[in-house]
Parts: structure tokens; sequence; C-alpha cells
């Protein structure tokens, strides 16, 4: 009778033990993902104007960098969105080699590989200037990254650039 009373509490207690577990928030976990949001410019410098000729859209820009070691990753379908449902999807070839990054910029420009840029050739600003959620998603649908940022919280010298990883 003794055996069993252990064994049911030992069952008893590696089912509790799984329980806390299951009730881990998803958001702790980091994402894995060899691209990841290095950082945002959110609030261009000066007065917003998106203009396209002469407003200052091309100056907020998200980086994405390939964190990897060794494999090269190409953005071609992976998606930046954010809280509203404003979108861009990487629709052309842009190869990140390990380490490099792309900016991805507002307003319209050719995009480059050699001065790691890709332009949303829209001259609507994406990212609020007080907050805003930043999802980045991999062609499969599931989440490569997401950042949620204020700017009383997160942007402490005020400068408009928050910082996500190094």
């Amino acid at each position: 009778m003794r055996m069993r009373a252990t064994l049911t509490a030992t069952a008893v207690a590696a089912a509790g033990t799984l329980g806390l577990v299951a009730a881990v928030p998803a958001q702790a976990a980091e994402y894995s993902s060899a691209l990841k949001i290095k950082g945002v410019q959110y609030d261009a410098p000066g007065k917003d104007s998106n203009k396209c000729s002469g407003g200052n859209t091309k100056d907020e820009y998200l980086t994405i960098k390939n964190y990897s070691r060794t494999a090269t990753v190409n953005l071609k379908g992976y998606v930046v969105k954010d809280a509203a449902g404003n979108r861009f999807t990487f629709k052309s070839s842009h190869k990140l080699e390990p380490g490099d990054y792309v900016k991805l910029r507002g307003g319209r420009g050719t995009d480059s590989d050699a001065k790691n840029v890709v332009y949303r050739q829209n001259c609507n600003f994406i990212w609020n200037n007080d907050k805003d959620t930043i999802y980045f998603v991999k062609p499969s649908g599931s989440r490569a990254d997401v950042h949620s940022y204020t700017k009383s919280k997160n942007d402490r010298d005020g400068n408009g650039y928050i910082t996500f990883h190094k």
C-alpha cells in the first residue's frame, strides 16, 4: 500500500509540474529565427512630412539583421507589419549573409544590396511616434520576431531610435 501511495504522489507532483510549465506565457520565449529586428527609427528626425517629394519618410526605417554565423537567408516572402495592420512584403530576392543587415526605409527609392537598403515604395509613415508593435513574419507565416515599444519607456534619449538586438 505504501508503494502505491508513493507512486500516486509522484504522478500528481509530475502532473502539477507539467501544468506549471504549460502556464508560462508564449511571449516569454525568444523566436527561433536567424533574422531579427535589430532596431527601429520609429520617429524620423524633423517635422513629419509624408510627401513623396521633399518628405522625410525615408528617414524612418527598420533594421533587420542576420544573426546566423553560417546561413545566408533570403528575405523574399518575409512580411513586416504594425499593430494597425500596415504591412510590407519583401517581393524580390534580397539575400543577407551571416552578420549582414538591411534597412527597410519608407519613401520611394532604388533597392540596393550594396547599400543594404530596401524601400517600401510608399510615402506614408508606418510606425507610430508614441507606441506601436512591430511584427516580422517568415514566409511560412510563423513569427520571426516581435517587439512592442512606447516612446516614454523605450526611447530614453528621445532620438526616435530603439535598439532591440545588438
